[in-house]
């Protein structure tokens, strides 16, 4: 049963999984691994899932994993900014400059926020989740997430208008 379960699991929700960290990471191979890493995780404790929205819950596992590897590069000597390098992309050389263009715009923006005030924007008006998913996802109370999600729009709007 365990084996179905996280078959079922996987097939549903590894698109979510992977484009949430790749919103994180920025870098498709590095989100892979992640990935992986996560779904190994999942299953290893899939008994504690019991009773919890899947969805949700991979999503935070995931966080864990990405936030686990940032403090292993962290703590490493040789640690250099190529966890944030990109790879070429496959599409067309069009959707490829536009889509770049956006996402240049977009992190550009966010590197402005602290790490919570990130996380916050990619969960709620990135990936969609509601105040209560996303505020689970982050571990916080719903009314810190809101707090938190207000002050990042208030500084994505002040520098949008002195830019």
């Amino acid at each position: 049963m365990k084996t179905r379960s996280m078959d079922l699991l996987y097939r549903e929700y590894k698109n979510d999984v992977f484009r949430y960290l790749y919103s994180m990471c920025r870098n498709s191979h590095i989100a892979e691994d992640l990935m992986q890493e996560t779904f190994c995780r999942a299953l290893m404790h899939l008994h504690e899932a019991e009773g919890k929205r899947a969805k949700a819950w991979l999503l935070r596992v995931a966080h864990n994993a990405y936030i686990d590897l940032l403090r292993k590069e962290s703590r490493s000597s040789t640690y250099e900014n190529e966890f944030f390098h990109r790879y070429p992309s496959e599409d067309t050389p069009e959707k490829s400059v536009l889509g770049e263009e956006n996402r240049r715009e977009l992190y550009a923006q966010l590197s402005l926020l602290q790490p919570n005030q990130q996380h916050a924007v990619l969960l709620y008006d990135v990936h969609g989740f509601s105040y209560q998913e996303s505020a689970d996802l982050m571990g916080i109370s719903l009314s810190h997430f809101k707090i938190v999600l207000y002050r990042a729009r208030q500084k994505l709007r002040r520098s949008r208008e002195t830019a």
